[in-house]
């Protein structure tokens, strides 16, 4: 918990007949000490709110922690409400996916939320000139990124692959999540469905990976389970080319 600190800015008038200006000078400190705030919270009536319960619910919850946590409340008192309502969301999130299922609807993405997102206008230093991609640029946001299309050009294993818009996105209880990648292989792959992808710009080990990111894909991968029994369709998270090819191979055996 972040204590509260406070500047403290000091200054020198100085004389213009001598030629001496006036100086300042600041320096951060933090506030040891905290005496009791004249504003007064509704501890759980505001963690109630933002975590959408009761205040029953929110009391038990706060019986259950214990004295020391509590003491960081005096500490910085908006923090520590921000903190316990972002935690039991995010508890929250991970028992309503156990529990999520998606059915199908009508409408159908058009091919033109390729080009609509970006208004068409791509930096010549961010569009990989790429071969095999559903537009004849790649507009990528990261090195690894650039890297990743520049390995499925090369690979004899791809047929056709697309940099999937943020606009294409499954619905989740928690936000919604857009995949990065949709790829369909050669058929002497032996495989002849379309593959989503989602592809990180760092570790996709679930150490890393937020409570709420983590949800996320948990739904992505409960979506894709469904439509695989009857779709060509399937879903994975991999890091790089290599990886893709492992998962690939995996699913073959």
């Amino acid at each position: 918990m972040t204590k509260l600190k406070y500047i403290v800015t000091t200054g020198e008038q100085g004389n213009d007949e001598l030629g001496l200006g006036d100086a300042e000078s600041t320096r951060t400190k933090t506030l040891e000490e905290v005496s009791p705030s004249e504003v007064e919270y509704d501890l759980v009536g505001e963690i109630a709110k933002g975590a959408t319960l009761t205040r029953r619910s929110v009391a038990t919850i706060m019986k259950g922690i214990c004295r020391s946590k509590l003491a960081l409340f005096a500490n910085n008192p908006e923090e520590f409400i921000r903190n316990v309502i972002r935690i039991i969301r995010e508890q929250k999130a991970t028992m309503i996916v156990e529990h999520i299922s998606y059915n199908r609807i009508e409408g159908k993405y058009d091919s033109d939320i390729f080009t609509q997102e970006r208004g068409g206008m791509v930096l010549a230093s961010r569009a990989y000139p790429a071969k095999k991609h559903i537009l004849d640029y790649v507009a990528w946001d990261s090195e690894k990124e650039r890297r990743f299309a520049k390995d499925m050009d090369a690979g004899e294993e791809v047929c056709v692959y697309a940099k999937l818009p943020r606009s294409f996105h499954i619905p989740t209880p928690v936000g919604n999540y857009a995949p990065d990648w949709a790829v369909t292989f050669n058929d002497k792959m032996g495989i002849k469905h379309v593959f989503f992808i989602a592809e990180t710009k760092g570790s996709m080990s679930s150490m890393d990976l937020r409570p709420l990111e983590k949800a996320k894909i948990r739904c992505a991968k409960k979506l894709f389970e469904e439509l695989s029994h009857t779709e060509p369709v399937r879903y994975h998270e991999v890091t790089d080319y290599q990886t893709m090819l492992q998962v690939l191979e995996d699913m073959t055996i």
